[in-house]
Order: C-alpha cells, then structure tokens, then sequence
C-alpha cells in the first residue's frame, strides 16, 4: 500500500449541498427552503417562539440561588492515592500537596482546592497538605504514620450587631 492509494471507505464522506446553482440541480430558485416566509430568510430567530403564546420559560417560575462565589474541590480518595503510591507516581518521602496529586493524575485539576476523603485503605505513611479533609480521613492517615495539614481557610466571623446609639435623656 502506497500513500498516493489511500483513499476513505464507501459511504464515509458525502459532498456538500451547493444550493442556488440553478433549476437543474434539485436545490436551485428556494435552495430548498420552500416559499416565502420568515423561514426562508436569513436572520431567523424562532427557538423558543410559541406562536406568540407566552413561552413556557417566562410561564414558569424561578427557583432558586446559584452561589457564583462557591469554592469547588477535586476529591482526593485515600485508595487512589496509595494505588499512586504503588505504582511510584507518587513518593512517601516528600509532602505530597495539590501540585504533586496533579502530577501523579490522582486528580484532575490544578486550579481547584483538594479535599480528601476516607474512600479506600491508606498503607503508606504520607506527610498531606490538603485543603480540607473529613475526620474520618484524617483519621486513616493518623492511624498510618502519617501527618495531615488541612489548609482551610479561616472562616471570618459573623460582623457584630450594631448598638443602638443611647439617646440623651433631657429631664428637666
């Protein structure tokens, strides 16, 4: 087999439609959008028109809050992290962080805060720099050897209530 002999398979690719190239190409005059109309026009906007009926979008009502300010997580299970171990992706020697979990592929992003959970059996004493960790993971890694340092960031307090300002009393 040559390079200048490849070619695809029957039926793999099929030739555009070149419409409004006259009468006798089947897609000629129209270009096989029918009569007149606004959907023979170019511009149409017609997804959630209902015939000028409200539309079932503005029938509805709307329900609840989205947080835009949210802080999302990568789960980090302590089984996948010693199947790292294992497979000397990851090293026990070092303090193993966000960046070095995205190196060995345990999670998925490096922009998103970690947070580990108890899933699975940790063998290997680990020295962990996570953003938050449940007790019961903590736990497993305690109970390894290992060491925990959960990087959660201080939760600010609830602002304090204002006092009313006393009024002068004018007795006289």
């Amino acid at each position: 087999m040559k390079l200048n002999e490849l070619k695809n398979n029957a039926g793999a690719t099929k030739n555009r439609n070149r419409v409004g190239r006259g009468i006798g190409s089947g897609s000629g005059r129209t270009c096989g959008r029918g009569m007149k109309g606004q959907k023979s026009r170019s511009g149409v906007a017609i997804k959630g028109f209902e015939g000028g009926q409200m539309p079932i979008t503005r029938r509805l009502p709307k329900r609840g809050f989205v947080n835009i300010f949210r802080t999302t997580f990568e789960v980090a299970n302590l089984g996948r992290i010693q199947k790292a171990l294992d497979e000397k992706k990851l090293s026990a020697a070092k303090a193993v962080n966000k960046e070095t979990l995205f190196g060995a592929g345990v999670i998925g992003s490096e922009r998103k805060e970690v947070k580990l959970l108890a899933k699975g059996e940790l063998k290997t004493k680990i020295n962990l720099e996570v953003f938050k960790a449940s007790d019961a993971a903590i736990k497993a890694v305690e109970k390894a050897g290992g060491s925990i340092k959960v990087l959660e960031a201080a939760k600010t307090e609830a602002p304090k209530e204002r006092e009313e300002p006393k009024a002068s009393s004018t007795e006289k």
